[in-house]
């Protein structure tokens, strides 16, 4: 291990290099953003003088949950959680690169997911020194504002005083590219190759950036895990949420400067226990916690339109995409049902009611045809993991539609066997594969394939920044998705490809096109 030094436009930097790497963690890219400066654009960071340590992960955005209070159940799945502290000056980055020197290496930029609510750039799980090593490209994650700070629309409330408000964390987003499109080449990457990607929430926020004008030609390339981003929230709506909390916190809509003078803390408390509104939250969901109903917010100028409906927006027609699903993605979520892997049939149907309504019968009936020795259990996970996955195929075939860059469809289909496979086919259960790490987290099991599936993962995604297309030795042919065919890869040991996967159960949904 040995120290080295970066030069970048805004001053040097101290990273460490070790095992063929060089790490620099929390570089400022972006200003405070607390204060005055809360809730409005980002301003770059200030230069700085002498050479400036970059050994230790910043801080992380203030939020509630798992990242901010060590939570042990997700310790127990993705592994330990760093503790960073929680500031409003949390506009930092951190870089893993091969070598400091002029290869023009792709530059892969990471979006961390847990919505638009939480998480951080410095998880474990996001390392990014496996990934750069094995591809020889720079791998980048970012942390950015979230929750109330990142997306509360006031623009409509206090006028051009507060625009951009809902889309900050997104804002702060782009100005993370621009400080990548300055400084790339200073860690061997290629400015003129960037690709976006992220997984959950992160992949909503690719999906999102898709149709930022602001961010138009600072990536290449782009892949959305697991994320969908079709919709924004309406500005009327995300106006009634905002004077919900002005009207809970106790402050006129003519005084918002005080909500830039309070404590962070009462912020995030406030969304924690405001009353929740059962109004439909962003894609129409109903969405129970303060924090996630808080998301980009189309206000006709940083946001314009919907990323994907009904149309692609324009500005991600010229942009190559990738986009996929986990088989099971809810099992995740399922995991801590008193009733995992012990639902009986007439639970299910209580279960399934609520969800499909009057389409119950016929939904149900084509799962039961399709997955004839499924258990009710196994058939509530299927059912409840749809919606990302039609989602995703939804956006696909707007974005193939919109212009003339490929898109590559994807189904991660191979199970952990974590807890007795209780974990199966989960959301997130493809980070690890993907940044080349298949062993940092107790969720992906004890497979001995797991190796090999992360080498034939990570290399579709090296490839892919590279060229613009997943192909690669490890793999099978990989077409290229479109609705005449639907061609889709599906990640296993051994991967292979399958024209339109689970038809009868896509087409039972409606609302998703189907060729003629």
């Amino acid at each position: 291990m040995s120290e080295i030094i970066a030069t970048t436009v805004s001053g040097k930097l101290r990273g460490i290099a070790a095992d063929g790497i060089a790490t620099f963690k929390g570089i400022p890219y972006g200003a405070d953003t607390g204060g005055r400066r809360r809730f409005v654009p980002p301003l770059p960071a200030e230069p700085w003088t002498g050479i400036r340590d970059a050994t230790e992960f910043g801080p992380i955005c203030p939020q509630t949950g798992a990242v901010a209070e060590q939570a042990l159940s997700d310790q127990r799945t993705i592994g330990a959680l760093p503790v960073l502290p929680l500031s409003e000056d949390c506009l930092v980055l951190n870089v893993w690169t091969p070598a400091i020197d002029t290869a023009k290496r792709p530059v892969m930029v990471w979006l961390h997911g847990r919505g638009y609510a939480a998480g951080a750039g410095s998880e474990g799980w996001y390392d990014g020194a496996a990934l750069a090593k094995r591809g020889d490209v720079v791998v980048i994650t970012i942390n950015h504002r979230l929750n109330v700070f990142g997306y509360l629309h006031l623009a409509d409330i206090g006028g051009k005083d507060f625009a951009g408000s809902g889309v900050a964390g997104l804002l702060d987003a782009v100005l993370a590219l621009e400080w990548v499109r300055d400084n790339a080449a200073a860690f061997g990457g290629d400015p003129g190759n960037v690709t976006i990607f992220g997984e959950s929430g992160g992949g909503s926020k690719v999906s999102t950036l898709l149709a930022m004008p602001s961010a138009e030609g600072l990536f290449h390339r782009a892949i959305v895990q697991s994320g969908p981003g079709i919709r924004g929230v309406e500005a009327k709506d995300a106006t009634a949420f905002s004077e919900r909390l002005l009207a809970y916190l106790k402050i006129a809509p003519n005084e918002l400067e005080k909500l830039q003078t309070l404590p962070h803390a009462q912020l995030t408390q406030a969304l924690a226990t405001m009353p929740a509104s059962d109004a439909p939250g962003p894609m129409g969901l109903v969405m129970r916690g303060n924090a996630l109903r808080l998301a980009p917010v189309v206000d006709g100028d940083y946001l314009p339109e919907h990323p994907f409906d009904p149309v692609a927006a324009p500005s991600a027609a010229k942009v190559p995409l990738m986009i996929g699903t986990n088989k099971d993605e809810a099992a995740l979520f399922m995991a801590g049902d008193p009733r995992r892997r012990r639902l009986e049939e007439h639970e299910l149907i209580e279960r399934l009611k609520p969800m499909l309504g009057d389409r119950m019968d016929e939904i149900l009936g084509v799962y039961r045809k399709t997955r004839p020795d499924a258990t009710p259990w196994e058939l509530f996970i299927g059912i409840s993991s749809e919606r990302t996955r039609l989602g995703s195929i939804q956006l696909a075939e707007r974005k193939a539609a919109g212009g003339p860059a490929p898109v590559f469809m994807y189904l991660f289909t191979w199970e952990s066997d974590y807890l007795g496979g209780l974990f199966q086919s989960c959301h997130a259960l493809e980070i690890p594969f993907v940044f080349n790490q298949p062993d940092v987290a107790p969720l992906t099991g004890s497979k001995a394939n797991k190796p090999q599936l992360a080498a034939s993962m990570s290399d579709a995604w090296v490839a892919f920044a590279r060229n613009g297309d997943p192909n690669h030795v490890g793999l099978p042919h990989w077409p290229t998705y479109s609705t005449a065919s639907r061609s889709t890869m599906l990640f296993d040991v051994p991967c292979r490809v399958e024209d339109d996967p689970r038809r009868e159960e896509r087409l039972v949904w409606g609302g998703v096109a189907v060729a003629r």
